[in-house]
């Protein structure tokens, strides 16, 4: 079938959406030594790097909750990977063309973060309103990609920079923006079909007024809080628990809990079928409690890297799962939807790492300390977890 009439076609442009995403939220990390020795960036302005792709990115969940129906999604798909590959570029080249290199990293990153953010926001609803069976294992599948693209910009990166040298960092960033070119290309192609009907999309007011909208609010910040606690503190708790270098960290902290996580969301993309969507998200947050209880308080620290795992393999399937959940009961949320869920989801994304940090240093640095903070946020999921089906007892549709 043409490439203009294939849905499976979407998918594939989808899987590479969220491949981009991976490489504009996980590049940079890996050149910040880089940029204070080449460039003699402090540490402080280099955490704003972070904090202003977060916060930007926040921002675009948040406008497109109301631009994006009306300008049509190809547009905007297409757009979110021409900037997320203009960021990319300007990663390389902006540094020696500012006279303040740490001017151009900064519009380099605002660049890429909103493509980094409207893509969050558009492919998962673009793969909903394709005419598969299945969605939640769909969706499952579509969010493995994210994990399978992390552990693709590590490794590779990693050995890029082995290979040829620290100083070819900006030639891997323009490497790294041919993939977002192309797929933006990609998408001019594929058929996307609307997810709602013009005129059937809730307005924002009687999406606010639903009790189990503000559930699914929860549910995301606490899938968000799970992965991200851990996940941004799993390379520091390798080195630290484990002595090992920042290289070796990387690997078994990082990309550990990206493989793992992305087995689990392919995992349930197979069997997912079989399997109360809602029970397994109940079923996922005990095992992440046990995760963070076991690296918290295991007395030797291979035990505490098992319990970093227990963790990617636990919220897999938590962000994808809360957006089927939402999709299938709350058909006439429309995009709308999907942009306020991500963004509840990115809070919990900042919310998780921010209190293992600040709870470590209340405690002198205890890295432990921290995690075992953070066993709060799967607690919040299961009540979330709860009461959806509380509600969805009562038979609601909308």
């Amino acid at each position: 079938m043409s490439v203009r009439t294939n849905y499976r076609h979407t998918q594939y442009a989808c899987y590479l959406g969220y491949i981009t995403q991976a490489i504009v939220n996980n590049l940079a990390p890996l050149l910040f030594v880089i940029f204070q020795d080449v460039f003699a960036i402090s540490l402080e302005k280099i955490t704003l790097l972070v904090t202003g792709n977060f916060c930007l990115q926040l921002l675009v969940d948040l406008v497109a909750a109301r631009f994006v129906d009306k300008i049509g999604y190809r547009p905007c798909v297409v757009a979110a990977h021409l900037f997320a590959a203009a960021g990319l570029v300007g990663m390389g080249i902006f540094p020696r063309l500012f006279s303040d290199p740490y001017a151009g990293l900064l519009l380099a990153v605002g660049l890429y973060a909103i493509g980094g953010g409207l893509i969050e926001v558009l492919i998962s609803p673009i793969v909903e309103a394709c005419p598969t069976e299945n969605k939640a294992s769909v969706m499952s599948l579509l969010h493995s990609f994210y994990c399978w693209g992390t552990v693709g910009v590590i490794l590779l990166s990693t050995l890029f920079l082995q290979v040829f040298g620290r100083d070819s960092w900006s030639l891997l960033a323009l490497l790294w923006a041919v993939l977002p070119l192309c797929n933006a290309v990609y998408f001019t192609q594929v058929p996307i079909a609307p997810l709602a009907q013009e005129g059937e999309s809730l307005p924002l007011g009687q999406l606010f007024a639903q009790k189990l909208f503000w559930v699914f609010i929860l549910l995301m910040v606490a899938a968000g809080a799970c992965e991200q606690a851990m996940s941004q503190w799993a390379s520091a708790f390798a080195e630290s628990g484990l002595g090992v270098s920042k290289a070796v960290g990387d690997l078994a902290g990082p990309c550990l809990f990206s493989v793992l996580m992305g087995l689990s969301r392919v995992g349930y993309a197979k069997f997912g079928d079989r399997l109360d969507l809602l029970h397994c998200e109940m079923a996922c947050g005990l095992l992440c409690a046990g995760g963070y209880l076991l690296a918290a308080l295991a007395p030797h620290p291979a035990l505490a890297l098992v319990g970093c795992g227990l963790c990617g393999i636990s919220v897999g399937i938590l962000w994808p799962g809360t957006f089927s959940v939402a999709a299938r009961h709350c058909p006439k949320g429309g995009t709308a939807m999907f942009a306020l869920l991500a963004l509840a989801g990115d809070l919990g994304c900042a919310s998780g790492p921010t209190l293992v940090g600040m709870a470590s240093g209340w405690f002198g640095g205890r890295l432990q300390v921290g995690l075992l903070f953070a066993v709060v946020f799967p607690a919040l999921l299961i009540v979330g977890a709860l009461a959806c089906k509380r509600l969805l007892a009562q038979k609601p549709r909308w």
